[in-house]
């Protein structure tokens, strides 16, 4: 069964091992390793039923190559790539980019999740948008310190099996919000004011 949580996830430091990438002369990356614990957390998302969709600044090759030579390129049902964008996250294009080919509109933005590494690029990203941004701390490279606000993350995961239990939380709030704003009949009385002494 289909989750309502949408998930838009980064891949270099996020499920890639940035520090195992080999690239060719014109920067294409070749071959990399994934993060400990990002293979079977992208296959278990997929499985359990998660939308998924790569938003990710590169090149279009570079992620076939790495997700292609991993084994993994299925999981995901929407590319929004840099190269093919021609602007880089926190544009905006990025995420429309995505929630298009996912046919989602601006009501659907309040469950959609952007996962990634970088707090300039996803985590402003996503703030901007309006969507929820978890940030993942794991990579040495990044500067993981807020500089203002935009910066923020609304959560933050260590290691990639971290997300599976946050995001079931964050997809069982979306469910229970939709059940709350689409009930036709009230799923509680309040307590009655009146009485019961004779």
């Amino acid at each position: 069964m289909n989750k309502e949580l949408i998930i838009f996830i980064d891949s270099g430091d996020t499920l890639i091992d940035e520090s195992t990438e080999i690239k060719d002369s014109d920067g294409t990356v070749l071959h990399s390793q994934m993060i400990e614990g990002a293979r079977e957390t992208l296959v278990t998302l997929y499985e359990s039923g998660y939308t998924i969709a790569l938003v990710a600044d590169g090149t279009k090759q570079s992620f076939d190559n790495i997700y292609n030579e991993n084994g993994l390129d299925y999981c995901f049902k929407a590319k929004a790539i840099s190269g093919e964008l021609g602007k880089e996250k926190p544009a905006p294009i990025m995420f429309q980019h995505a929630m298009e080919q996912l046919g989602l509109t601006e009501k659907d933005k309040s469950r959609i999740v952007m996962i990634g590494n970088n707090l300039e690029r996803d985590i402003v990203g996503a703030n901007r948008m309006g969507i929820t941004s978890i940030l993942i701390s794991y990579s040495p490279r990044y500067v993981m310190q807020p500089k203002c606000e935009e910066e923020i993350p609304d959560y933050v995961v260590s290691k990639p099996i971290e997300l599976l239990g946050l995001l079931e939380q964050l997809n069982l709030q979306v469910k229970n919000r939709k059940i709350l704003t689409n009930s036709d009949t009230p799923l509680y009385r309040k307590p009655s004011n009146k009485s019961t002494e004779v």
